[in-house]
């Protein structure tokens, strides 16, 4: 009897064993690495979307037999909807199990990813109507249009998500037409996107990020001249009665609220703007050169390296000027105001923008030059931009840091003053790439160095000066063995002050110079507050409409997916 009861125990206990094995697997537990976005509208008013998915099932996960993929709205066409596993074809259901009912299923079939494997789901909708709204900035002349990817319940997706989305916008807008809105949902990359043209010279807006992820609703948005979409396609929002919701709210409630939102919008929001808008405005390297290929750029120059870096302008400019001055290309005359005199004939080897850096100084009037500086600047970074095709940005970025940490180890390790100023005048160029390369530097020299050969030719201050030239006050040099030295605190300030000087006294301000090379390298999009009274996806089982006042939003929201 004994032996009896002791064997059901245990079949018991193996059966819920099982059962919570089973539950276990039963679960969808997945990884979304990587979504891939097209949003493109139309000139009909109409929006389509391509999806590119790549998952990774977890070992006790559940197999992924479907893919729910959220819409933003009903007025889709099933009919329009294609979808693959790894470029093989597969079905799309109705049955979508996403909460807020719009939006369809991907049937895997045969392709589901199985536990502890990784596969790729393309998706492709033709066609959805309904999508555009008035510009609530603009109404009269623009059209907003507003988009969420698709995402996934938090339940079911951990982990980041390298996340990129792209609008192309109708036909026929000109660069100047269209604004952005800044994203919404805590998105973590930049604000402002990259801007280009597709293959069909359509611009196109980019936002991407590897620190995103698959649960939470990113919503972007643009807006542009309603003229290019038939009127008919521009949702009008049904009438709201702001007056009956504060009505409805506490009095104190209503007025907390609303000085908080205005304070917000009003206040906080230029604010941040105006900071956003600055950093923008010096990334002058254009966005192509961020789409990653395979391996390093290796020769490359250390201004080349510099702009691939998106380093300071003026910090270039003067990376260029020790340069032309070590190859014996040119020598300061003054420095207040900084004038050459260039060498002729030009020695050999001079870079392509070395020589454009001489016919600059040789322009008559201080704007001429600059006008001219930035012309070089732009060539540099396009001639950066086509070396760099094909190969890793990031990775190139890697090579030559390398690089810079190198020549300072040396430098810094160096046991006598003569080796370390030999070792610093090798690798000048390459030490200007640390970003701290100013206080390094004085941290670094601080006992007598002895100055390179050509210095005389950067700092009229340690040449000769005759009676009748003006002298210039200095800290004087001495000499052993035929070799100056300085005080290590005036070398130092020497160097670094060469920065100083090209950006008050040659570029003026680096903000504003900057600019004039990103507006033809690297265009920023016109960025706008406007957004429509309602749009985005829904994705992944939710879609999401709310309605917001000062006091407060109401929201309509589904959750799930799978």
């Amino acid at each position: 009897m004994k032996k009896s009861i002791l064997a059901l125990m245990l079949t018991l206990v193996m059966l819920c064993a099982l059962v919570s094995s089973a539950a276990a697997q039963s679960s969808y537990s997945f990884s979304l690495d990587k979504e891939v976005v097209q949003v493109y509208w139309n000139a009909d008013g109409t929006e389509a979307v391509d999806y590119v998915f790549t998952f990774t099932n977890d070992p006790s996960g559940h197999v992924i037999d479907f893919v729910d993929v959220g819409m933003p709205n009903g007025n889709f066409d099933m009919s329009t909807i294609t979808a693959d596993v790894g470029g093989n074809p597969v079905s799309i259901s109705s049955d979508f199990q996403g909460q807020g009912g719009s939006g369809f299923s991907v049937d895997m079939g045969a392709y589901a990813i199985q536990p502890g494997q990784s596969g790729t789901v393309h998706v492709f909708v033709g066609r959805i109507d309904k999508v555009l709204y008035k510009d609530s900035t603009n109404p009269d002349v623009d059209a907003s249009a507003d988009f969420s990817p698709t995402w996934f319940g938090s339940q079911y997706v951990h982990g980041a998500t390298d996340l990129t989305i792209t609008f192309h916008l109708p036909p026929g807008v000109q660069p100047n037409e269209p604004r952005y809105h800044n994203p919404e949902g805590g998105w973590p990359g930049n604000a402002a996107p990259q801007s280009d043209h597709d293959s069909d010279g359509r611009i196109i807006y980019t936002w991407q990020s590897s620190a995103a992820n698959g649960y939470s609703q990113y919503t972007f948005g643009a807006s542009f001249p309603k003229m290019y979409v038939p009127a008919d396609a521009i949702v009008v929002p049904p009438a709201f009665n702001f007056g009956t919701l504060l009505a409805g709210l506490g009095g104190n409630l209503v007025t907390v609220c609303c000085i908080g939102f205005f304070v917000l919008i009003f206040v906080g929001s230029p604010i941040l703007g105006a900071v956003n808008q600055r950093r923008r405005k010096m990334q002058y390297l254009p966005p192509k050169i961020s789409i990653e290929g395979h391996g390093i750029k290796r020769g490359l120059t250390a201004v080349e390296a510099a702009i691939l870096t998106e380093q300071p302008l003026d910090k270039v400019m003067t990376m260029i000027l020790f340069g032309v001055v070590k190859k014996n290309a040119a020598a300061v005359i003054t420095r207040d105001p900084l004038a050459l005199q260039v060498t002729q004939p030009q020695p050999e080897g001079l870079q392509g923008y070395e020589k454009d850096f001489l016919t600059a100084f040789a322009a008559p009037d201080l704007a001429a030059r600059r006008k001219s500086l930035q012309e070089m600047t732009v060539n540099l970074v396009k001639s950066v931009s086509e070396k760099m095709k094909g190969f890793s940005r990031k990775e190139t970025m890697d090579y030559y840091k390398s690089i810079m940490e190198r020549a300072w180890q040396q430098i810094e390790a160096a046991g006598t003053p003569d080796v370390k100023s030999q070792m610093y005048d090798e690798a000048l160029e390459w030490t200007m790439l640390d970003k701290n390369y100013d206080e390094r530097t004085r941290r670094v020299f601080t006992g007598p160095i002895f100055v390179p050969m050509w210095w005389g030719r950067y700092d009229p201050a340690y040449r000769p000066v005759t009676s009748g030239a003006p002298k210039m006050a200095s800290v004087t040099p001495t000499t052993s063995g035929g070799r100056t030295s300085l005080p290590g605190a005036a070398f130092a300030a020497s160097v670094v002050g060469g920065v100083q000087n090209f950006s008050s006294k040659v570029i003026g301000d680096v903000s504003a110079f900057t600019s004039g090379v990103t507006n033809r390298t690297n265009p920023i999009p016109k960025t706008s507050s406007s957004s429509s009274w309602k749009g985005g996806g829904g994705g992944g089982g939710h879609s999401c409409a709310c309605a917001c006042a000062c006091a407060g939003c109401a929201c309509a929201c589904a959750g799930g997916g799978r």
